[in-house]
């Protein structure tokens, strides 16, 4: 499922993807995450396990909305 409609640009002649929506999830969870643990001073995880923490809350709300 796209977050993002896919548009046809007149330019290229082509279809232009939207983002995919777990990708979108993923990147406002990991906003928010890194946010949260900027302002209480506990960000001391590795880029790879923010990614993921980011990418299973993604898959959290994904299964909430039954996909």
């Amino acid at each position: 499922m796209k977050a993002f409609p896919s548009i046809h640009d007149p330019k290229t002649g082509t279809m232009q993807l939207g983002m995919e929506l777990r990708d979108y999830m993923a990147a406002k969870a990991m906003q928010a995450f890194i946010t949260a643990w900027i302002a209480k001073s506990i960000y001391s995880n590795t880029d790879l396990e923010v990614a993921e923490s980011a990418y299973n809350m993604a898959d959290a709300m994904l299964k909430a909305r039954g996909e």
